[in-house]
């Protein structure tokens, strides 16, 4: 198995392995009831989204902001239904060009094979030089739940 990838639901079925059951899509891996965090969140970003509707609705916001080229997935560490899970990820802002090259720190918890809550640890620093600062990323996340 490559512990490379081109896309992010690719990446977490390799990290989460048989504890994950089979969808056909990304949305298909989360709960409908999916608590999606992200602590390091700068002010301005989503900070934590609730259901898979407002997940839905990140991912649709965050397309057009950054491209993500190879996903490269580290340690996985698995404690009592809780998988940890390092990555890092190439990319960049699209209206910037400014690199998007992101290391990660996840703690997923499954619930009968869907992903049930999601904690994404990650650089603010990083996302802001990619999206042109601080006022333009939260004027990219207006709005967003």
């Amino acid at each position: 198995m490559s512990d490379k990838f081109d896309n992010f639901s690719d990446l977490l079925r390799a990290a989460l392995g048989d504890r994950l059951a089979s969808a056909d899509s990304m949305l298909g891996l989360f709960a409908d009831d999916v608590i999606f965090e992200f602590p390091y969140a700068p002010e301005g970003l989503p900070r934590r989204l609730e259901g898979k509707a407002a997940l839905a609705a990140h991912l649709e916001r965050l397309g057009p902001l950054l491209t993500f080229g190879t996903m490269k997935l580290g340690n996985v560490y698995a404690v009592d239904g809780t998988v940890i899970f390092e990555f890092s990820c190439t990319g960049e802002g699209v209206a910037t060009g400014a690199p998007y090259n992101q290391v990660y720190i996840s703690v997923v918890t499954l619930r009968e094979g869907r992903i049930a809550h999601y904690r994404d640890y990650w650089n603010p620093l990083v996302v802001l030089t990619a999206l042109g600062g601080t006022e333009a990323a939260a004027a990219a996340f207006a709005g967003a739940a």
